[in-house]
């Protein structure tokens, strides 16, 4: 086994932070290949929490202490299986919240001021002056936030800036300015734009189901920054193509990068590439993060910020 540790990154577009870790351990890179010769020295492996752990492959590693999260998100990370395996747990946390939650409010201002439809317009030289593009003034407009965690009270703040009238619900009580819907279908049944802002667990996949939808109604705005798997995209997609649903802005997708043809036909639509919390500050934070949790557990001293079990 070597004295120095090592370190396997394990999704790709992870690869940039390789240079940062060099200093103090050899970093390996899953997508090059399984490091089968260097399998004893592996003693962390860097993740994207938004995908599922690899367990064969960490059953293979003798010698692994630590699943080092670079995001704040963990949902694709068995928190309980690995803290039975005796692995330490970190993430990101309390670094992207507000840019997350400042995207929120540009797809919410996208889709009800139909800003992308105007970009459009004037840029195909179909603005004509007298067929004015009208659309509804968010003053008083509803706003249910589903998951009034982080990112969710930020967008609250930043939703009564603009006089929007907010509600929220969660499945737990919490001290709030804002009041809390009896149930996830009565919030939807009275929200004109609908947030959601939420984590993912094995518990809530779906949750945003065809009769969550439907009940947001035909005027209503669907927002998701959260997971794309707490929505039924199906449902979705249909419900948008029947007009049951007035409107989707959509960060994040069941699959990513989700497939371009299958919303080729959809209406009434904006979608960003899971862009939300990719602010060049928050990647520095979170890379920092990353950095002083891996020093920490290879040393033998507690995380910065590990995942509670």
């Amino acid at each position: 086994m070597s004295s120095r540790p090592s370190v396997l990154i394990m999704q790709r577009h992870l690869g940039p932070v390789t240079g940062f870790l060099e200093s103090f351990c050899t970093v390996y890179r899953l997508w090059e290949g399984p490091p089968i010769e260097a399998q004893a020295d592996v003693r962390a492996i860097v993740v994207a929490g938004e995908f599922a752990l690899d367990k064969d492959l960490i059953e293979r590693l003798p010698n692994l202490t630590h699943v080092a999260c670079f995001t704040a998100g963990y949902d694709g990370i068995d928190v309980d299986w690995c803290h039975a395996r005796g692995l330490t747990v970190t993430h990101a946390p309390g670094v992207n919240h507000e840019d997350v939650a400042d995207h929120a409010v540009g797809l919410i201002l996208a889709a009800r001021r139909r800003i992308v439809d105007g970009d459009r317009a004037v840029k195909e030289g179909t603005w004509i002056l007298d067929n004015r593009l009208m659309t509804p003034s968010l003053k008083n407009q509803k706003l249910g936030i589903v998951g009034l965690g982080d990112i969710g009270q930020a967008v609250a703040h930043r939703a009564a800036a603009i006089r929007m009238t907010i509600s929220w619900w969660g499945p737990r009580e919490k001290a709030s300015p804002w009041p809390r819907a009896d149930s996830l279908l009565a919030l939807a049944k009275t929200s004109d734009v609908l947030l959601i802002a939420c984590r993912a667990d094995d518990t809530n996949c779906g949750m945003i189901s065809g009769e969550i939808i439907d009940a947001i109604g035909p005027n209503g705005l669907l927002i998701n920054v959260a997971r794309g798997q707490l929505v039924d995209e199906d449902a979705l997609i249909s419900a948008l193509q029947d007009g049951r649903l007035g409107q989707a802005a959509l960060d994040v997708f069941l699959d990513e990068p989700t497939n371009p043809a299958r919303w080729a036909n959809v209406p009434n639509t904006v979608l960003t590439p899971h862009t939300g919390g990719a602010t060049t500050e928050a990647v520095q934070g979170m890379l920092m993060l990353l950095i002083q949790n891996l020093q920490a557990v290879l040393k033998g001293s507690p995380a910065v910020t590990p995942v509670r079990a």
